[in-house]
């Protein structure tokens, strides 16, 4: 694999130069890629004793404790084959009788029944049964075995992949830190002259430049003596000057409050639209709390997010499956992951750690409001509905939920904002809670149709409502709504 190196900013924290560190982060980075590829390799390498060999070798030992039975010689006698043919029997019918056994040998011309004894027949119908008892518990505790061996391969698979995203997202992170340092030399210099005259040291700078021509400027300086604040609108005025474009804060850690080494704001060029977001929630009646969970933050390269997650059924564990989900993904992206390695590692830690039937829809929605573009993210989850004056247009998938599958079922998609745009999603308690339909997502559009508002919070309000009372008063599933009005910024 490509090594990776990473670099801080300014003289006195560049790394660049410090080879020890750079070789332990070389040597992290590989041993991440090595784990991955073991557990690949471990899987092609390892192949398992045929089913059928394990079954034989199994019923073989147990009839060491039956040498007087009078099947034994013919099972134990690996030329008969006759273990190859009662293991094809079980295989196709997961069961074999005491007829069965006496039909295979017939088949073969080999006939168990034939004294005349009475004795005799008791003794060998006797050895018969027995012999089927043992050879089905063999086949069962095989099946219940091959089963649990299944799992491990399935999630040896699901950490090979989370190492592989990890790497990944160990070399964008560090791709972007790197590019950061680059170009821009003469902005920078300029910024700090700028700073300079206002008495702010900055330690260095860090500027990027998206595909949307954002810009994105890390600020780092030496921390505030107590007295001070950290200048951020001296700060924000000289990079606006400087890069001839309106900046403002997007995150500020003060070393002094957060007691840090060095003070770190990011500033991102202003958004060309605004945002206004009306949630609404009820639980299901009877239920202590509800399995839907939602969150709204701002990454650090100045797009919003929006997520809703529906836990399978209500109650702490489906809130549990939800509130987990949401939060990786928060916190991922905004650590600098991209979008499909965080649904990967969310959807392959669910699948691993997740009880059955506990897993979680994922509802995601990535507003850039400096370009004016949005991206949404579905895994399982329901349609979302855009409204701009009376038209309502749909955007759904047919993606399983996220924990279900090893590998996730991601659907992404793209859209333009335009002025006046109003986003809604919501949880499957609203779409599902109108059974006079047989496509649910219709009566939801027609209502969105016909309501006059424009307040986020209203319509969110007038949604739950009318789905509470499409189940007369009761709220038959966690019901969620999450409404989001765009409106082009005022200069």
């Amino acid at each position: 694999m490509e090594r990776i190196y990473i670099f801080q900013f300014g003289s006195t924290y560049n790394l660049e130069n410090n080879t020890d560190t750079v070789y332990k982060l070389n040597t992290v980075s590989e041993t991440i890629n090595e784990m991955s590829r073991n557990y690949k390799e471990e899987e092609n390498e390892q192949e398992e004793v045929e089913n059928k060999d394990a079954f034989v070798e199994t019923v073989i030992e147990k009839l060491e404790t039956m040498k007087d039975n009078v099947l034994y010689d013919d099972l134990v006698d690996e030329s008969s084959e006759i273990l190859d043919q009662i293991f094809t029997h079980l295989t196709k019918n997961n069961y074999i009788s005491k007829e069965d056994i006496i039909k295979i040998y017939e088949d073969r011309n080999e006939y168990l029944l034939g004294f005349n004894d009475f004795d005799t027949n008791l003794k060998v119908e006797e050895d018969i049964k027995k012999c089927a008892r043992l050879l089905n518990d063999t086949y069962k505790i095989g099946k219940v075995n091959n089963l649990w061996k299944q799992k491990i391969k399935e999630n040896k698979k699901v950490i090979s992949s989370q190492l592989d995203g990890v790497s990944k997202a160990i070399s964008d992170v560090a791709n972007s830190i790197f590019k950061g340092n680059e170009g821009f030399a003469e902005e920078k210099k300029q910024i700090k002259i700028l700073a300079k005259q206002k008495e702010i040291d900055i330690l260095d700078i860090k500027i990027e430049k998206n595909k949307s021509g954002r810009y994105i400027v890390n600020i780092y300086k030496a921390p505030c003596k107590n007295d001070e604040e950290c200048k951020i609108d001296d700060i924000e005025a000289i990079i606006s000057k400087v890069l001839d474009t309106s900046m403002v804060l997007q995150k500020n850690i003060c070393a002094v409050k957060e007691e840090q080494n060095l003070c770190k704001q990011i500033y991102v060029s202003k958004d060309k639209f605004t945002i206004q977001i009306g949630i609404a929630c009820e639980k299901k009646t009877g239920s202590s709390v509800s399995g839907d969970y939602n969150a709204q933050i701002k990454l650090d390269d100045g797009k919003y997010l929006i997520a809703l997650s529906d836990g399978m059924g209500s109650g702490p564990e489906a809130r549990k499956s939800s509130q987990i989900a949401v939060k990786m993904l928060c916190r991922m992206l905004g650590s600098g992951f991209d979008k499909d390695t965080s649904m990967e590692l969310i959807n392959s830690s669910m699948y691993m750690n997740s009880k059955e039937d506990s897993y979680a829809t994922m509802d995601v929605a990535i507003l850039d409001l400096y370009s004016g573009n949005m991206e949404f993210m579905k895994n399982g989850a329901c349609p979302t509905f855009i409204k701009n004056k009376k038209n309502v247009n749909i955007v759904k998938s047919i993606s399983l939920p996220a924990g279900i599958l090893d590998k996730i079922d991601l659907v992404v998609y793209d859209k333009d904002l335009e002025d006046g745009d109003i986003i809604i999603m919501c949880s499957d308690g609203i779409l599902e809670s109108n059974t006079e339909y047989e496509n649910k997502e219709i009566w939801v559009k027609n209502l969105l149709e016909e309501i006059e508002t424009d307040s986020v919070q209203k319509i969110a309000n007038i949604l739950l409502a009318q789905s509470i009372d499409n189940g007369v008063g009761v709220a038959k599933d966690d019901m969620s709504v999450i409404v989001i009005k765009v409106k082009k910024a005022t200069k």
